[in-house]
């Protein structure tokens, strides 16, 4: 299809662009123009003003501006050719012709989401028939009031292979293959993707069901399972419950990204509409966008356990490189073991309020994270570390101001904590030189020993890439190799990888990280000739959770020493105590396992 600038112009013509907003936003006759409090921010006094002359609206207090086309995307969500065609068909106009294949791909588009329609229909008629007595069960359980269930079309897939392939005849098992609703493997007749599952349909912005995500009713595995990409479902792109997050975002001000379905179901049922989720990865580059569509500083709620605190700091990573003036995220943590629904349900809506009033902006809680993964008599190598891991953060964002500005905001809260003039000399000068020979001791052998064991198996690297990203190391040196590594898996397979082991051990030599000694290193088996040790690769895996583990230990108390700072509580301080016994377990627990390896071979 080819939409030329003379249809669009023609279109926009014959569009009153008043009548359109005047659907949904009460205006106001102001002169030859109509004005209104403005739909896309919160305000008392109107400053949104509809030009129909010029075919165009305006705010003044945030800036937002458009014409028609741009209304129906921006307010409501719609694609920009969805727009295009309701706007054609509201004024008699005719889209121009398809090609044939966007024509066919169109009509099967088209049938695509008629059949996960009627798959979300028939999920809801069971879950409302005797076979869903388990699955109201679970929701009454849960909490979920049969009204909030209704609201985001929860239902049941009965456990069996054929039931709704049975329902959905009428659309041939090819559609139904394609729209993810069946499974076909190895040429066999295909059966029901979702058995013995609640089912919960996921939504695009116009609020048509594109996929589904069913929580296992009972024991089992997965305990969620997603639909598969279609033509329909892109997940990288997509944000649970973001059909009904929009219009309230748009009332509130603000966005909420929690981890999961039942998090943004629960956030509902406490009267907090706004929130949205992942849809079981890391936050993309395309989400964190779309978030900043709905408002222009999110904030993540993500769990207080270790998957939460890392999906949190990817999100902050992967932000960076695409902040703009004016964009950026907030973090809130939730206290460890609690998910939203045990925070509403013990201080309702005030307490989880509370949570997201503590928020901490981007910056603070990169420094927080970096700050809490060194130790707490960290000398000016390791300082010096940290400030040139800083230095490399703001480095990664792309516009020239706002790096700038973060490198200066890390800068005054690292000397805030360090001090005195010749510290500071002294940690820019670790920061900004290489370090000849680094201070070694236990914690560097055990860092040197897992990149080392990398490169024996490259496998595990590959596997663990984005753990290995994470891993603390207290030299620059060993944070270069990581690097190199690292990179090098992103674009390598395990065996490439291994057939350029040679070349990386020779270029790590020249960085002055030591090759193993068989005299004075550790004995770790993943040290040894390839599969010497069966449990070779078990160990290099359980080493590396060990680190992950202390470190992120140490990152919890980080954020609970932060919360002391602002405000010294009894239940702050508590706090602070149990994270330092977790910081103390975690040590004892590599230790104890490290020292089985004493013996140096």
């Amino acid at each position: 299809m080819s939409l030329s600038p003379a249809f669009l112009d023609e279109l926009r013509h014959r569009t009153t662009l008043s009548s359109l907003i005047g659907k949904t936003t009460k205006l106001q006759k102001a002169g030859r123009e109509f004005r209104a409090c403005c739909p896309f921010h919160n305000e008392k006094s109107p400053s949104f003003y509809v030009n129909d002359d010029k075919g165009f609206y305006h705010c003044f207090g945030c800036g937002a501006h458009g014409d028609a086309i741009r209304w129906l995307t921006d307010n409501r969500g719609l694609p920009f050719i969805d727009a295009v065609k309701e706007l054609a068909q509201a004024a008699g106009l005719d889209m121009p012709a398809m090609d044939r294949k966007a024509a066919e791909k169109a009509e099967r588009a088209k049938g695509l989401v008629e059949a996960m329609a009627d798959a979300a229909g028939w999920f809801t008629s069971q879950l409302q028939g005797i076979a869903g007595g388990d699955a109201r069960s679970v929701l009454e359980k849960r909490g979920v009031k049969p009204e909030i269930a209704t609201a985001f079309g929860i239902g049941f897939a009965p456990d069996s292979r054929g039931k709704l392939k049975d329902a959905l005849k009428d659309y041939g098992d090819p559609m139904l293959v394609e729209a993810g609703l069946l499974i076909a493997v190895d040429g066999k007749a295909p059966y029901d993707r979702f058995r013995g599952r609640l089912m919960i349909p996921i939504r695009d912005a116009r609020g048509r069901v594109i996929a589904f995500g069913g929580r296992i009713i009972g024991e089992g595995e997965p305990k969620y399972l997603n639909s598969p990409e279609t033509p329909l479902f892109d997940k990288g792109r997509t944000l649970y419950n973001i059909d009904r997050a929009l219009p309230a975002a748009r009332k509130s001000g603000r966005v909420i990204v929690v981890e999961g379905y039942m998090d943004v179901i629960a956030l509902a049922q406490g009267g907090i509409d706004e929130a949205v989720a992942p849809l079981g990865t890391a936050l993309t580059e395309h989400q964190i966008e779309r978030l900043w569509q709905m408002a222009d500083v999110p904030i993540l709620c993500f769990d207080g356990d270790t998957a939460g605190q890392k999906a949190a700091i990817r999100a902050a990573q992967r932000a960076l490189p695409l902040l703009k003036p004016g964009k950026s995220l907030a973090f809130a943590t939730l206290p460890q073991g609690l998910d939203p629904d045990d925070v509403i349900g013990a201080g309702g809506r005030k307490a989880f309020e509370g949570i997201l009033n503590r928020a901490r902006s981007l910056d603070e809680f990169l420094w927080v994270s970096e700050f809490g993964a060194i130790s707490p008599m960290a000398g000016p190598d390791e300082r010096g570390s940290l400030l040139h891991r800083l230095n490399q953060i703001a480095d990664t964002i792309a516009d020239p101001i706002l790096k700038s500005q973060y490198r200066d905001a890390f800068r005054e809260r690292f000397y805030g904590v360090f001090g005195s003039k010749a510290q500071r000399f002294s940690v820019v000068q670790a920061a900004s030189e290489p370090v000849q020979r680094p201070r070694k001791g236990l914690a560097y052998t055990i860092q040197r020993a897992v990149l080392l064991g990398l490169m024996r198996y490259p496998e595990v690297l590959k596997a663990r890439i984005e753990d290995v990203v994470d891993l603390p190391l207290g030299s620059r040196n060993l944070i270069e190799l990581r690097d190199r590594l690292v990179e090098i898996a992103f674009h390598a397979s395990p065996s490439e990888i291994a057939e350029i082991t040679h070349d990386i051990l020779a270029t790590t030599f020249n960085l002055d990280i030591e090759p193993r000694s068989y005299l004075d290193d550790l004995a770790f088996t993943f040290y040894f000739q390839r599969d010497v040790f069966p449990e070779a690769r078990g160990d290099l895996d359980r080493l590396i959770d060990l680190l992950i583990e202390e470190q992120l230990a140490r990152r919890a108390a980080a954020l609970v020493n932060a919360d002391i700072e602002r405000d010294l509580t009894e239940h702050n301080f508590n706090q602070q105590q149990e994270k330092l016994r977790a910081i103390d377990d975690a040590r004892s627990r590599l230790a104890e396992w490290v020292d089985q390896f004493r013996t140096a071979a």
